[in-house]
């Protein structure tokens, strides 16, 4: 009898990948986001919203133009990719710690997926929540606040790149936190100071030295400067600069999440 690897375990294969069942977690993935969308896509888009409101109210008449913009139009791409960031986290992070609380984790983990497949399948929900999200959110800033995209191809790599990059981080955060209340710090201590903290509201070149150079470090600020140069044409750093740190840290993320589902690391305890 000769050997068929891909036909292995009754599983449809391409090579070496298992193709159907990296495609079935995704999918699983988005339905479970797209089962709550009045949570997971109207609550940002209202968040984002009164954010707009609030500052377009509170500072805009007075603020003035940053960096040759009206200060409404500068933060709006800001919002967006916080949002993103925010969304694209939420949804691997609580997909996974979920299920390890219900104790269910093992129906991911038992098929014949590998560490690669099932790091991919994770990412593709994260990245398709936050796209989505930036969709909704940018077409009615677009409508609200007239701007359209300056470099198109730019604003879409950053997007994804960007859903990418805090889809592994939430990969990471559900594998390591055992519950909601460890979850919850790390939201709380790390993801929001560091979107917050990124250049959403405000250039950095307003900044002191030292805090100016400190966020240079932030790879959050390198999102929030890509989105805002797809946008509006103006950033404060180099967007290929921020492409390629951007890249690498979510390189860096995606191998490391890879290593956990390897090793089963918090995962098989």
């Amino acid at each position: 009898m000769t050997d068929r690897p891909d036909t292995e375990m009754g599983v449809r294969r391409f090579g070496r990948w298992n193709w159907l069942g990296m495609i079935t977690l995704a999918e699983r993935e988005c339905r479970r986001f797209m089962s709550i969308w009045a949570q997971t896509i109207m609550g940002p888009l209202i968040n984002a919203g009164l954010f707009l409101a609030v500052f377009a109210i509170a500072i805009g008449p007075t603020r003035g133009d940053v960096m040759g913009v009206p200060y409404v139009d500068f933060i709006a791409p800001g919002l967006m990719m916080m949002t993103v960031i925010q969304n694209s986290f939420a949804n691997t992070s609580s997909s996974l710690l979920a299920a390890k609380v219900q104790g269910n984790i093992v129906d991911t983990l038992m098929p014949p997926l590998s560490p690669v497949e099932m790091t991919l399948g994770y990412m593709a929900g994260g990245i398709a929540r936050g796209g989505l999200v930036a969709v909704v959110i940018g077409a009615v800033m677009v409508l609200i606040l007239g701007t359209g995209l300056a470099h198109p191809f730019v604003f879409v790599a950053f997007t994804l790149l960007g859903a990418a990059m805090m889809g592994a981080l939430g990969i990471l955060a559900g594998i390591y936190a055992s519950k909601f209340d460890q979850m919850s710090a790390i939201t709380n201590f790390i993801i929001t100071p560091l979107s917050f903290l990124s250049g959403t509201f405000y250039s950095i070149d307003a900044l002191p030295p030292a805090l100016t150079a400190a966020s240079h470090f932030n790879p959050f600020f390198y999102l929030i400067d890509g989105a805002r140069y797809g946008t509006l044409g103006v950033s404060d750093s180099s967007p290929l600069l921020g492409f390629f740190v951007c890249l690498g840290v979510t390189l860096a993320l995606f191998a490391l999440a890879w290593s956990w589902f390897r090793k089963g690391y918090r995962l098989k305890s």
